[in-house]
């Protein structure tokens, strides 16, 4: 989106563009899936009051979001020769990164708002970025009316003892394991890591997988990571944009992504500072 010219600085962050530029986030969608997405994800991530504040959540939260919804349905609708779906993302609600700020008795309030607002344009949910299994479970109660498929997705601890072969847990130090037994009787038809570090990933796919294989249970593991520099985690999600690291590009990416593929992953994408020609790259390499 900063490439098309779109604004984005904190709090805000991609609400920003939504808010001032819908155009570019329509035409963002429309790159991704010309690179040979098959999931594009709505523009939701940012519309709680984490980032756009309580009062504008609560007087224009509900449109911004049937705005993202609908910018995204129209990107995919305008494919003819295939099926892209849309899936909405359900973040965590009270901040990235942060599950010690998890509210359990509100955190229901605000992902209702979302849910009602996103499902007439998702085909699938997404619950993203969630740093603890109870964020899971809330995304598990909250899309239970809709009657639509959803998906789980985590980030995981991508620090230095993460990196160097430490037992992969996510962020709020829970065991990969832990979540995924949970994800067995979640009904969630897809369990994956976003948001961290690609050097983390194999190892928390092969977990999965092996207790998947355990409980024989037919979940799809996925994977999307982000290209962020330095450590992530150490300030609020909300206070400054990360730096993008100038190694990762699209061939190195697409190498890392052999290595979940080959681990188990079968859906595979990109997260924060991943571009539409680590994607385009992504679908050569994958498809052969």
């Amino acid at each position: 989106m900063l490439r098309l010219g779109a604004e984005l600085k904190q709090p805000e962050w991609s609400a920003l563009a939504l808010i001032n530029s819908p155009d570019i986030v329509r035409e963002v969608h429309k790159e991704f899936i010309a690179a040979g997405s098959e999931v594009i994800t709505t523009n939701s991530y940012a519309l709680v009051p984490f980032h756009i504040g309580e009062d504008r959540f609560q007087k224009e939260g509900a449109e911004l979001i049937r705005l993202a919804g609908r910018l995204a349905r129209e990107a995919a609708d305008t494919v003819t020769d295939r099926k892209v779906l849309v899936a909405g993302s359900l973040p965590p609600i009270f901040g990235s990164y942060e599950p010690q700020n998890f509210q359990p008795w509100r955190v229901q309030d605000y992902l209702k708002v979302l849910v009602e607002n996103l499902g007439p344009f998702v085909d699938v949910w997404l619950g993203e970025t969630l740093s603890l299994i109870a964020e899971g479970e809330a995304v598990r109660k909250a899309v239970a009316v809709s009657g639509k498929p959803f998906w789980i997705s985590f980030t995981l601890a991508d620090d230095a003892a993460a990196i160097g072969g430490g037992e992969p847990r996510l962020r709020s130090g829970e065991s990969v394991e832990a979540a995924a037994a949970w994800a067995v009787s979640s009904g969630a038809t897809a369990f994956l890591f976003n948001c961290s570090k690609p050097e983390v990933m194999q190892a928390a796919v092969e977990t999965a997988a092996r207790v998947f294989r355990k409980a024989d249970a037919r979940i799809e593991i996925g994977v999307y990571a982000n290209a962020f520099e330095g450590e992530t985690g150490e300030a609020a999600a909300n206070e400054g944009l990360h730096d993008t690291r100038d190694d990762l590009n699209d061939d190195t990416y697409s190498r890392y992504a052999c290595s979940w593929a080959d681990a188990g992953a079968t859906i595979i994408g990109g997260c924060c500072g991943i571009g539409a020609a680590h994607i385009h790259r992504l679908r050569q390499t994958l498809s052969r």
